[in-house]
């Protein structure tokens, strides 16, 4: 029997951690290898893709445009020392392409809405705007456990 791993309980502890925590650190490199990590308000959706909005001249998109490898690290910061909990992902990231954004924008606007944010409108990431929306489709997914080991999601 196939189970559908984003519905045990360590997918169920994954999502737990990103419904309550609004950043997420992404790790890029650029071409040369120089590794950069920075924190982006996130959205995701079903365990696998995770959509910010960024500015493309920023030096994290400008590494995903040279090298769509990333990871990713979400993890509560008001925990106590030893109490830790984080999701730890890695995949592919990228501008999310032109046929894809309607899609992504409504995950983005409903992680808007749910923190009381201002939902972006579809010219806000398009055209003549500053910023484009990102998504990083996760291929591997962890949760930190009570032993501060990875235990595997898929």
């Amino acid at each position: 029997m196939v189970t559908d791993a984003t519905s045990s309980p360590v997918a169920a502890a994954a999502r737990r951690i990103l419904e309550a925590n609004a950043y997420l650190t992404l790790a890029t490199a650029d071409a040369a290898g120089r590794p950069w990590a920075t924190p982006v308000w996130f959205a995701v959706r079903d365990l696998r893709e995770f959509v910010w909005v960024s500015r493309p001249s920023r030096r994290h998109s400008e590494n995903i445009a040279a090298r769509a490898e990333v990871a990713l690290a979400v993890y509560d910061t008001t925990t106590p020392v030893g109490d830790a909990t984080a999701v730890y992902a890695e995949g592919l990231a990228e501008p999310v392409p032109e046929d894809a954004i309607d899609d992504a924008l409504a995950v983005y606007n409903a992680g808007c809405e749910a923190s009381g944010l201002r939902p972006w409108a579809e010219g806000s990431v398009t055209g003549a705007a500053p910023h484009r929306l990102y998504r990083a489709v996760a291929s591997h997914l962890w949760v930190l456990d009570e032993r501060e080991d990875r235990v595997e999601v898929y």
